[in-house]
């Protein structure tokens, strides 16, 4: 019978060989301070450019890591009026959407406030507004109480071949482990504050404490201390991201921690290497960043109308797909005769170029300079 991390006499006594990570922990601290402070180079509004596309990357995909999809635009117009940054072709955005970006900004931007079982009760509510996980009622707002169905367990496979990836603790012993992983996550600590990220992913998903969106809401107090390490509601990186590209590992190295004994050094070590890559990767965002800001300067004597701006935004902040007279209709919501005016407009005026021709029409994309 497997018996995990929760059910040994020691827990949560974390174990923690120091010295095999030290190497790995320098150089992620040495590129976070290097990206903060080229970040700080760029002035306030680019800043505030970088940390919108960072948080719109942070919410996309850790709700794709549960297989959840939400419409990239809505996000990107969620966060944009909660923070009141201003952006070209902002679009309404419905309950699910404004919930989990509201959770987002409350960590980020409040990283300071201390972490109550009430703050995560809210969290969790704006994660499920309907009440609902799918077509599923659920307790929200609440710890689990599903003593009846006790053992939760996440399980994959067909029936009579279910595979048991985890076992969460019986509901009856949530309030007691929460309130003692709240009150350690809230107490000064002499560990750094990336191992206290870590641990309280780790620590918080294996409590379970909710009946669905631990994953998410254990993420997003990772991203709370880890804005807390920068001391900076800006966020120029995003965990999640990389997290969504190695998936299969992070659920893997998960499973082994929480079957294993109360050494987490190995759990700890993969947490800094995905955190070194997302810093990494946080090179394309500001590229994406200074791309953007030399074209607006290079076209602001332009006269741009409103549909045009949202296009060009949406490109250079990275279009999915080929751009094409039907996708510009259909996204600003006018006609295909408007698109096109459109289009043959920006072309004029040597901002858009034609790529491409198929069945389907003509292809064009944005003159960027290198």
């Amino acid at each position: 019978m497997t018996k995990y991390i929760y059910q040994h006499k020691q827990w949560p006594d974390f174990q923690l060989d120091t010295n095999v990570f030290s190497a790995a922990l320098a150089s992620v601290r040495f590129k976070q301070g290097r990206l903060i402070g080229q970040m700080e180079n760029l002035g306030f509004q680019l800043q505030k450019e970088a940390t919108l596309m960072s948080m719109t990357e942070e919410v996309i995909k850790s709700s794709e890591i549960e297989g959840e999809l939400l419409d990239v635009a809505q996000v990107r117009s969620s966060i944009a009026r909660r923070m009141g940054i201003s952006i070209a072709g902002i679009v309404p955005s419905d309950r699910q959407v404004d919930g989990v970006v509201e959770m987002m900004i409350d960590a980020t931007q409040n990283f300071n406030q201390a972490l109550t079982d009430e703050r995560l009760f809210g969290w969790h509510a704006l994660l499920f507004p309907t009440g609902r996980s799918g077509a599923r009622k659920i307790v929200v707002g609440n710890w689990r109480n599903n003593a009846k169905e006790d053992p939760m367990q996440l399980i994959s496979g067909a029936m009579g071949r279910e595979r048991v990836h985890f076992q969460a603790p019986d509901s009856v012993y949530v309030p007691a482990e929460i309130n003692a992983f709240i009150s350690w996550f809230n107490e000064e600590s002499k560990l750094d504050a990336l191992l206290i990220a870590a641990i309280a992913h780790l620590w918080f998903v294996t409590i379970h404490p909710f009946e669905d969106g631990n994953g998410r809401i254990a993420r997003t107090i990772a991203d709370m201390q880890l804005t807390r390490s920068d001391q900076s509601p800006y966020r120029f990186y995003s965990m999640s991201s990389q997290i969504r590209l190695e998936r299969n590992a992070y659920y893997a190295i998960l499973e082994e921690t929480q079957k294993g004994e109360m050494d987490i050094t190995n759990w700890v070590l993969w947490f800094l290497a995905c955190l070194d890559r997302a810093l990494d990767s946080s090179r394309g965002l500001l590229n994406k960043v200074l791309a953007k800001a030399k074209f607006w300067e290079k076209f602001r004597s332009v006269s741009i109308n409103d549909r045009q701006s949202q296009m060009i935004n949406a490109w250079l902040d990275g279009f999915e797909g080929k751009l094409t007279t039907t996708k510009w209709a259909k996204i600003t919501k006018t006609s295909t005769d408007t698109a096109l005016r459109d289009i043959q407009d920006l072309i004029n005026k040597n901002v858009l170029i034609k790529v491409g021709e198929s069945k389907k029409g003509a292809s064009y994309e944005i003159k960027v300079e290198e």
